[in-house]
């Protein structure tokens, strides 16, 4: 979502995200004429009539699990946007049963949370990092 309109984010899909990932970004883009929605997350700057880069994942309940804020001049990592929603969904398809290391991807260990994980994180992600 951004303060530019559907037919900018069209172009911007078409012309430049489908280059960086394939078939294009895989959820709708929306637009915020007018700031408001970035208003409420605070990224909206109304004397500039633009919004600082943030991202926000939401999950369907309408929690924020994350965000990401960025000035202009740094750019998003779209597939790293795609690789924290997969983590998150499988954290909430498993109810929790499973926690995503540092750098997950689909296909990878999960972490098991729990007492016996305590101060031994490290060493289940380093034996985890040497199976890849």
């Amino acid at each position: 979502m951004s303060v530019d309109s559907v037919f900018v984010h069209k172009m911007w899909n078409d012309v430049e995200l489908s280059k960086m990932v394939k078939g294009g970004v895989p959820f709708p883009m929306l637009s915020d004429g007018g700031g408001k929605v970035g208003e409420a997350f605070g990224v909206y700057d109304g004397d500039a009539g633009v919004e600082n880069r943030g991202r926000f994942l939401i999950d369907p309940d309408g929690i924020v699990q994350g965000y990401e804020v960025l000035t202009p001049p740094v750019g998003r990592n779209v597939a790293e946007t795609l690789r924290q929603i997969q983590a998150f969904q499988l954290v909430r398809e498993t109810k929790g049963a499973q926690a995503t290391p540092s750098g997950w991807r689909p296909g990878k260990d999960t972490l098991k949370p729990g007492p016996d994980l305590v101060g031994k994180v490290w060493e289940v992600w380093t034996v985890d990092k040497a199976h890849e």
